[in-house]
């Protein structure tokens, strides 16, 4: 059973007044989000929403470092296709296959790599017949919208 209030207290607690105060003064009348819906109503709880919110606004994440390497690999290949020289490709892939190399040698937390060092000259072989092919297309064989 809960207590009765005590003779001599008013119902309005004191935290009560200061907000009923500040809403008369108008303090929250240009609060961000004033008169929307809460986000996220509809999703199950989760205890760390407002860890990942926070990542989510601040563009963060965490991975472990075998992961990121991965990525980093799969994101550099990407970019070799694009590049604009031989170059450097040789230079952009020469970088990942040292950090790969490293994290061969010294193992960071996390899942395994399962990663070897990119095939450089391979991927150069690729970059060039690339180029051949599309030196030799004939651009009246294009067709434009």
């Amino acid at each position: 059973m809960t207590e009765r209030k005590p003779p001599g207290i008013s119902f309005e607690t004191w935290a009560d007044r200061q907000i009923r105060e500040a809403e008369e003064r108008g303090d929250f009348t240009d609060l961000p989000g004033f008169g929307k819906p809460l986000p996220h109503l509809n999703r199950p709880y989760d205890e760390l929403w407002w860890v990942k919110e926070k990542m989510n606004r601040e563009n963060l994440s965490f991975l472990p470092p075998t992961l990121v390497l991965r990525k980093e690999a799969e994101d550099a290949l990407a970019a070799a296709t694009e590049a604009p020289s031989e170059r450097a490709l040789r230079e952009l892939l020469s970088e990942v296959n040292d950090k790969i190399r490293e994290a061969i040698r010294r193992p960071p937390p996390g899942p395994p790599l399962n990663l070897a060092p990119i095939d450089i000259d391979e991927v150069v072989r690729e970059w060039r017949e690339r180029r051949a092919a599309d030196e030799t297309d004939d651009p009246a064989d294009r067709k434009t919208d």
